[in-house]
């Protein structure tokens, strides 16, 4: 016992550099050790409490009294600890019985941004666009199941053999996914994408370099003159961030509705109305989408509507929402460049079902969106805006674009940051006179291509 308690105390002291030691299997051995005693501590708690009796007291006392108990289960068995351990111990303990075991200190982190468990023995997270492995595994996929149970099922959801995926939100506003066995074949899988607290400002993502002050001041000047817009990029790109911040655009006397599978968008405005979807229940029954919801917005008289992805058949919805007076409305949509944006567009205005030409389809999308604007997560995990892009119109049965801001790269240092510049086209755009309508002219130098700031 008193080697194990050795091996424990070290590897409390070494943290997470124990995993590169090359005493990797002994600090795997006191980790194996320690979860059992907490899981011990874990079950005698839950034999001799009434849990109904805890759940009545208040947060604070009801920690409080896990305290308590996990001392005098340590002092009554004479369980061999020192003041670290414990109060480990008593930390654990309690994230097990009140909130969701192992992965709340990754939760508290905010330099996290995605957490990624691959099973109950891997658990990866994302700090500033790079993942990495931690420390942190689970007792095994039960106890995995039970922390993922917990929490699909505070939101009323349900995950099982019948409905073995699900989306859901933690209490914070973190969305979560997750799918277990059959459909996952090793074990339970969980992705979270964390809630930012305080979401980024302008300044913020001018500080990393995501774009210049030229081309938010020429964005900034698009939302407040009602021009639609479309944000295009793949997964983890910044889409949402970047439809946050240009939301906080928009004039605080207009009325704003959103609607999002997961709500995300955090407006600042005072009137703003938020819808999300809804899955079906146990029985099939109850399924809200988000065509249903993007009709149900027009009859609550919008200004405007901030789709926070368009996936299928609300598409069409939303273009003939965008044409028939509610301008200035903004959506996202996986796509890895503008054009591939417009072809997905194009092809979820088919899932509608009402068997649309495709140039009167392309007449839609490009009487409907104006600018597009391109993010991208790059090879060093920086998130930046790869291209400003005005659709100018129809040519035949081709939509015209042209671009007026774009990202260079130049090369990958070697440290692995990549290299290069944002700089305008030098092309004036079309939308210049509608700004200048709107009272939010820029000057004719930000499209001047000589100006570059290196990133």
């Amino acid at each position: 016992m008193e080697n194990v308690t050795t091996l424990r105390e070290q590897f409390f002291q070494d943290g997470d550099a124990s995993l590169r030691d090359e005493n990797g299997a002994r600090m795997r051995m006191a980790r194996k050790a320690y979860q059992e005693m907490r899981r011990n501590v874990h079950q005698t708690i839950i034999e001799r409490v009434e849990l109904e009796k805890l759940q009545r007291l208040s947060p604070d006392k009801i920690q409080h009294e896990i305290a308590r108990l996990v001392e005098h289960i340590v002092d009554e068995e004479k369980i061999p600890v020192n003041e670290v351990e414990r109060r480990h111990l008593i930390r654990d303990v309690r994230d097990e019985m009140l909130g969701f075991g192992p992965l709340e200190p990754l939760l508290a982190d905010p330099t996290i941004s995605d957490i990624l468990v691959n099973t109950s023995r891997q658990v990866y997270v994302e700090r500033r666009g790079k993942l990495e492995l931690t420390d942190v595994t689970f007792y095994d996929d039960g106890h995995l199941m039970k922390v993922i149970e917990k929490m699909v099922s505070n939101v009323g959801r349900r995950i099982d053999e019948s409905n073995p995926m699900v989306d859901a939100r933690l209490p914070d506003g973190s969305r979560i996914n997750a799918i277990i066995p059959p459909s996952a074949i090793d074990g339970p899988l969980l992705s979270i994408r964390r809630f930012a607290v305080n979401p980024l400002t302008i300044d913020d993502l001018i500080g990393n370099q995501s774009f210049t002050p030229q081309m938010i001041q020429m964005l900034e000047a698009l939302a407040a003159a009602k021009v639609n817009m479309l944000i295009s990029g793949g997964t983890g790109s910044g889409k949402t961030t970047l439809l946050n911040v240009l939301s906080g655009c928009i004039p605080s006397y207009e009325r704003i509705v959103t609607i999002e599978d997961a709500a995300e968008l955090q407006l600042r405005q005072a009137h703003v109305l938020r819808l999300e979807t809804r899955p079906p229940n146990i029985e099939g029954r109850g399924e809200i989408t988000q065509r249903s919801l993007v009709r149900n917005a027009l009859r609550m008289r919008p200004d405007r509507i901030i789709l926070g992805e368009v996936r299928g058949a609300e598409a069409l919805d939303m273009l003939q929402a965008m044409n028939t007076g509610h301008e200035g409305s903004l959506a996202t949509i996986h796509a890895n460049t503008p054009r591939d944006a417009l072809t997905r567009l194009e092809n979820m205005v088919a899932m509608a079902g009402l068997s649309m030409p495709q140039k009167a389809a392309r007449h839609q999308i490009s009487s409907a969106i104006t600018a597009i604007v391109q993010v991208a997560r790059l090879t060093d995990g920086s998130r930046r805006i790869t291209s400003i892009q005005e659709i100018t119109g129809m040519e035949g049965e081709v939509i015209n674009m042209q671009e007026i801001f774009a990202f260079r790269r130049t090369g990958v240092d070697r440290n692995g940051k990549v290299n290069g510049y944002f700089a305008a086209t030098g092309v004036r755009p079309n939308f210049s006179d509608r700004l200048r309508e709107f009272g939010v002219p820029v000057p004719d130098d930000l499209y001047d291509p000589a100006r570059r700031l290196m990133a």
